[in-house]
């Protein structure tokens, strides 16, 4: 068993006691699984107890965990709330039957549609509380802004062995190009893959801190990577993060055309959750201004509610831009289409 599966067993179980331990008459409880693993989220959870009085019960895995246990519990499950990161797996999650759908003007007036799960006529099935943008980095001594400030650029052959990323099937990249397949159509964006793949520098491999510290090493010209993970290395306290971000420069792509592309982290309600109510309260309390603040200063994230500003120095620092509109639902539609094009073009 590898140590993944063994943390994720173990922490299965610690949660699998706290979950059977009885409420009193007069508590009120939440059981959330979570695929967030932010210590700023206990804060989070903290005064949503202290405002409610509802207690939260929590289970911590993957995304990939979380779905299989909610798979394997059916209607028996506990879970109330279920937290993931991506469009792509809300969106799987949502045709697995996982959530069900919540009608609430709260949720829909804060958080814009392009943002939630599709309405059929009795509510989103998920909504997104935070926004991360997927960027192009680049080492700044190489190449030029203007290399590189669209992601069509990426399949120039002027950037032969220069373009490094993660796996093509990662959920991150996945959305990214369900994105593109929205924007371009099929048959363009399955040539632009072939030609993003051809200018690949090494095969694709590790997360996007490892792209980001390749560009800045000489090793790739230029990457993609969530803009989180950038951020989180320009407040970094390890002098070599520090380093290696002052070698690289960023750009939010299409500026001059459909945006930069979004994606979320997204929470839902349990298809069976034994504590509705709850359950929706808490998902309208992730859309309060108190912890939208939480999403973006713990993880350099974006609030998804309009208008707020982030009291973050490094969200500051990379400014603003113009993002796509849309709906994230679509890009997690895409996935399976767009694994098949990875596939045929040979990106891995």
């Amino acid at each position: 068993m590898t140590l993944a599966r063994r943390a994720f067993a173990f922490a299965a179980t610690v949660a699998g006691f706290a979950l059977a331990l009885p409420a009193t008459a007069q508590e009120q409880v939440l059981n959330l699984y979570s695929a967030r693993h932010y210590s700023t989220d206990e804060a989070l959870y903290d005064n949503f107890t202290k405002a409610t009085g509802i207690r939260i019960n929590r289970v911590d895995a993957d995304d990939a965990g979380i779905l299989a246990r909610l798979k394997s519990e059916g209607s028996s499950s506990p879970a109330d709330v279920v937290l993931l990161v991506d469009a792509a797996r809300l969106w799987r999650a949502e045709v697995d039957g996982l959530f069900q759908p919540v009608k609430s003007p709260t949720l829909e007036s804060r958080i814009p549609a392009q943002l939630r799960g599709k309405d059929e006529g009795t509510g989103s099935q998920w909504f997104g509380f935070s926004t991360r943008a997927r960027v192009i980095v680049y080492n700044k001594l190489a190449l030029a802004r203007g290399d590189v400030d669209s992601y069509e650029k990426l399949a120039d052959p002027k950037l032969k062995g220069k373009v490094c990323t993660r796996s093509g099937s990662h959920p991150y990249n996945l959305s990214l190009f369900g994105a593109v397949l929205e924007h371009l159509g099929p048959e363009k964006t399955e040539a632009w893959l072939k030609a993003v793949n051809d200018n690949m520098a090494r095969a694709p491999k590790g997360g996007d801190t490892d792209q980001i510290k390749a560009v800045a090493s000489g090793e790739c010209g230029v990457a993609l990577s969530n803009s989180y993970y950038v951020a989180r290395m320009m407040r970094s306290s390890n002098p070599d993060d520090r380093a290696a971000i002052e070698k690289v420069a960023v750009v939010f792509p299409n500026q001059q055309s459909w945006g930069t592309h979004l994606n979320i982290a997204g929470g839902a309600v349990a298809r069976h959750a034994p504590h509705r109510a709850a359950a929706v309260r808490f998902l309208e309390y992730l859309a309060s201004d108190s912890a939208q603040s939480y999403f973006a200063n713990g993880n350099n994230e974006w609030p998804a509610v309009p208008g707020l500003k982030p009291d973050n120095p490094a969200l500051q620092a990379l400014g603003s831009f113009k993002s796509e509109t849309i709906p994230v639902s679509s890009i997690g539609a895409n996935q399976v289409r767009v694994q098949q094009m990875l596939d045929r073009v040979g990106f891995r």
